[in-house]
């Protein structure tokens, strides 16, 4: 019995990069020792960015940050199972192809390790268990008081900590890009980056504010708009690229997925890296306002009949995980909220040699917003929870830079770079088309 287990762990193929962690306070190893041996709620002391698998015996650990994604996939052999491991769907057949397993493949078959959870599998063959997911990250809500500055100060110092952390972990020489449209997220990221620098003794002259233009769109004017207030107008540098470069079925292949408003998002992501990287071959560093709208529940209720605002309100981390783990609405090839959703930044930044940071992703930012008490501050009024992003983020950027940030109304990624009606003309919007044309992939 012992040979077998040992022939079954043999089989645990970890296709991720250990060289794309980012982890700030202990070694890799030492993270997944924590993974194998600690509790559950242990990974919390984790600091950073990472996707991690530990194993022991029969058993295996897998655990990532929401800010990438980690897949899996469990073969039958005579000799016992193989779990596959990837961030990638296509790696994994890939693999099975060259085992000659990818009769056993479906898309669907892959998992996703769902953010903020532990996920343990034992491999001890067919039938093959449940995994078990342990939750390690559960911060509280509405513990803070009903102060607009407070809350603003608070949530914006935590950004501001992240991007000092990963500033300081980057060489000084390397530039650093923002993408930048001139919103709420975009906007603090880069006033926030720029403060920071300054404060370190940085040369802020590494930054540039990169933003997409394929014609007509409304960002460019209103990055123009933004900067020019402040003064900064030296770092915006457009993107431009024309709307016919635009190919859905490459952004199916770099993201993996099929919801509209995801491929929509890529799409644009992979044009604005695409003109990034052919104007700068050795650029690596990019930052991003993801994960603003989703921590300060900033998305248009109405456009989704299963919401209301009191399940926006009163579901922890809704936009970040969807309606949770074990829930019937969970995605098990998907995971669910920007759990999901990620790969519309990650993929095309990972895609063109990027590496990607988004500070409103952390969980110490998280935790902040958790811990607004949206519940007092709204009285349950949309239209008040849509107005509050905007105050407590330019509050908190001013309480700490001093700056006065410009609040503009808020718009998706995708309808700033181009009009609505000429991206909808362009861009397939039916989920199940795009669904359809994803998995004829595998066909």
């Amino acid at each position: 019995m012992a040979d077998a287990l040992a022939k079954y762990i043999e089989r645990v193929v970890d296709l991720t990069d250990p060289e794309s962690n980012q982890i700030y306070n202990m070694s890799p190893d030492d993270a997944r020792r924590l993974l194998l041996e600690q509790p559950a709620e242990a990974v919390r002391n984790i600091e950073g960015s990472f996707a991690l698998l530990a194993r022991s015996g029969k058993t295996v650990r897998m655990v990532r940050s929401l800010d990438r994604p980690m897949r899996y996939f469990l073969a039958k052999r005579s000799e016992g199972p193989a779990l596959i491991v990837s961030p990638r769907i296509d790696a994994i057949y890939d693999w099975l192809k060259s085992e000659g397993l990818d009769g056993q493949f479906h898309p669907s078959y892959s998992r996703m390790v769902p953010a903020h959870h532990v996920v343990e599998l034992q491999l001890i063959g067919c039938p093959d268990p449940d995994p078990v997911y342990t939750r390690f990250f559960t911060p509280p809500m509405g513990t803070l008081p009903a102060d607009l500055d407070l809350i603003g100060r608070a949530y914006i110092s935590a950004l501001g900590e992240e991007i000092s952390r990963w500033l300081q972990r980057i060489p000084e020489k390397e530039p650093l890009g923002i993408c930048f449209s001139g919103g709420v997220d975009s906007g603090s990221v880069f006033l926030v980056t720029y403060f920071v620098l300054r404060k370190l003794g940085m040369s802020p002259s590494r930054l540039k504010a990169f933003t997409l233009d394929l014609g007509a769109g409304p960002d460019l004017d209103q990055a123009v708009a933004f900067l020019d207030r402040l003064g900064l107008s030296l770092f915006l540098e457009p993107i431009a690229a024309s709307p016919a470069s635009l190919d859905v079925a490459e952004t199916l292949r770099v993201t993996e997925d099929y919801k509209p408003l995801d491929i929509q998002s890529a799409t644009m992501a992979i044009a604005l890296c695409r003109g990034i990287r052919e104007r700068y071959p050795d650029w690596r560093y990019l930052i991003d306002g993801d994960g603003g709208d989703e921590n300060l529940k900033d998305y248009p209720i109405e456009e989704n009949p299963e919401l209301t605002i009191r399940s926006v309100i009163n579901n922890p981390m809704l936009y970040q995980e969807g309606w949770g783990v074990g829930k019937i609405k969970h995605s098990l090839t998907y995971s669910g909220g920007l759990s999901r959703s990620y790969t519309r930044t990650y993929a095309p930044a990972h895609h063109f040699g990027f590496r990607g940071f988004s500070p409103y992703t952390r969980p110490s930012v998280i935790a902040i917003a958790e811990s607004i008490p949206f519940i007092n501050l709204t009285k349950y009024d949309v239209s008040r929870l849509y107005e509050l992003k905007g105050e407590i983020v330019s509050r908190g950027v001013a309480a700490l830079t001093g700056l006065q940030m410009p609040v503009f109304p808020k718009r998706r990624f995708q309808h700033g770079a181009l009009p609505a009606e000429a991206m909808h003309s362009r861009l397939p919007h039916r989920e199940a088309d795009l669904r359809k044309q994803f998995l004829s992939r595998y066909q």
